[in-house]
């Protein structure tokens, strides 16, 4: 299936996995997409023929696959590699800006999803490329330079990836005890879940570190990060209500655990995606 860059607002909020034509206009090197959104939205599963580095300029972008969950916190970027099937959530008040690229400019893409550092450099170039739409009826030289040099900035920052993803599996048992999981992180512990899924703890072991690729420790405590990083970004939450709402008793240990897996402070996070940010002028285009 394929949408319009026109309609593609509307349609993927309905709209089952397939192509999302983002250049219809014309099949430039590269182009960028805006979204400045009120109410929440969750995009229908597709995919695109271009590499999509997507920027979350105010409030928190969350991005499934059929292998990971990934959170996308203010000032950081998603990078979404061409053919990959994928569903976005763009929560209240979220606000982006996507940059699109002809796959031959970043040929080492990969095949998933990556949470990545922007750079001063990349989110002025970000920025810039805003005056060049995806759907733009002409072009020029002057683009495809700007977007050729863009794309070897973004393969450098590809090296960058920060860990703020939980990983997927379709075993059954894995499945549900993860489910779990999330339904009890301000209560959890291990005998719970082996309990609720009916499974011995070292099988409860075995099976995330063979399905997941880690303990279910691990897995725990970057569920609750990423929970928390969702509540952080809501003003309405102190850092200790988010602190014990997330299964941590001791302020100090959910402190140690959010810079681990975050390299700042919960205070510091809050202070900086909730301190608002340049606006882009974001006008209506693709939800992506």
């Amino acid at each position: 299936m394929t949408v319009s860059a026109d309609l593609a607002k509307d349609q993927v909020r309905t709209a089952t996995t397939g192509l999302v034509d983002l250049r219809e206009q014309g099949r430039w090197l590269g182009g960028s997409h805006k979204y400045d959104g009120g109410e929440q939205l969750v995009t229908g599963w597709h995919f695109h023929d271009v590499h999509e580095i997507e920027y979350a300029c105010r409030a928190l972008v969350e991005v499934r696959t059929p292998a990971g969950h990934y959170l996308l916190p203010p000032h950081q970027a998603a990078w979404i590699p061409a053919g990959l099937p994928h569903q976005t959530t763009l929560n209240p008040d979220a606000e982006t800006l996507a940059v699109l690229f002809e796959p031959s400019l970043v040929p080492a893409a990969g095949d998933r999803v990556r949470i990545i550092a922007v750079s001063a450099l990349l989110r002025e170039m970000m920025l810039y490329s805003a005056r060049w739409p995806i759907s733009r009826t002409d072009s020029g030289a002057d683009a495809d330079s700007f977007f050729q040099t863009l794309g070897n900035v973004v393969a450098e920052a590809l090296e960058d990836e920060k860990p703020l993803n939980l990983p997927i599996s379709t075993h059954p048992v894995v499945t549900a005890a993860t489910d779990y999981t999330h339904a009890h992180l301000d209560h959890v512990a291990i005998s719970d879940v082996t309990r609720a899924v009916g499974v011995s703890d070292r099988t409860l072991r075995r099976l995330f570190d063979t399905h997941l690729g880690m303990s279910w420790r691990t897995y725990l405590l970057r569920a609750r990060v990423l929970r928390s990083m969702a509540m952080l970004a809501q003003p309405d939450y102190s850092v200790l209500e988010v602190s014990i709402a997330v299964g941590f008793d001791d302020a100090g240990a959910f402190a140690r655990s959010f810079a681990r897996h975050c390299g700042e402070t919960p205070s510091a996070y809050k202070r900086r995606i909730n301190s608002g940010g340049r606006r882009i002028g974001l006008d209506e285009s693709f939800v992506d």
